[in-house]
C-alpha cells in the first residue's frame, strides 16, 4: 500500500486514458472518514468495459471477470451471473470479505444502472 512498481530511477513520462463513453463510480463510504468500504468505477469505452475494484483487497484492481461480462452485455442484469470470491479480500470491523464480495456486485449494478 502506498507504493509504486517504479524502480528506483525510473520516472513517469506521460499517462494516457481513452475517454469513455460513459461511466460511473459508486461506494459504500465508511461513515467516519467517507472512504469507500467497497468501490465500483464502471467505464465503457470504445475498446471494452473496464470495471475497478476499491476497498475489497488491499490495493485497487481490476475485474476482468465483471469487464467481461459487462463488454458483451452491458446491463446490471448481466451482472447477476458472475461469481465474485472473497478469497484475499479485506475482512476487518467494518465489513467481512463474504460482505464486500457481495458489495461489489451491488454497487457494480449501481454504477451500470447510473450510466
Amino acid at each position: 500500500m502506498f507504493e509504486t512498481a517504479l524502480k528506483s530511477g525510473e520516472i513517469i513520462e506521460a499517462i494516457e486514458f481513452e475517454i469513455p463513453k460513459k461511466s460511473s463510480y459508486q461506494k459504500y463510504p465508511n461513515p467516519a472518514s467517507r472512504y469507500a468500504i467497497v468501490g465500483v468505477y464502471v467505464a465503457e469505452c470504445k475498446s471494452g468495459v473496464n470495471v475497478a475494484i476499491t476497498g475489497a483487497k488491499s490495493c485497487v484492481y481490476n475485474d476482468k471477470n465483471l469487464s467481461s461480462t459487462l463488454s458483451k452485455n452491458f446491463s446490471s442484469s448481466a451482472i447477476d451471473g458472475v461469481q465474485i470470491s472473497s478469497s484475499g479480500m479485506n475482512s476487518d470491523i467494518h465489513a467481512s470479505a463474504d460482505y464486500r464480495a457481495n458489495m461489489i456486485k451491488v454497487f457494480a449494478k449501481k454504477a451500470v444502472e447510473a450510466c
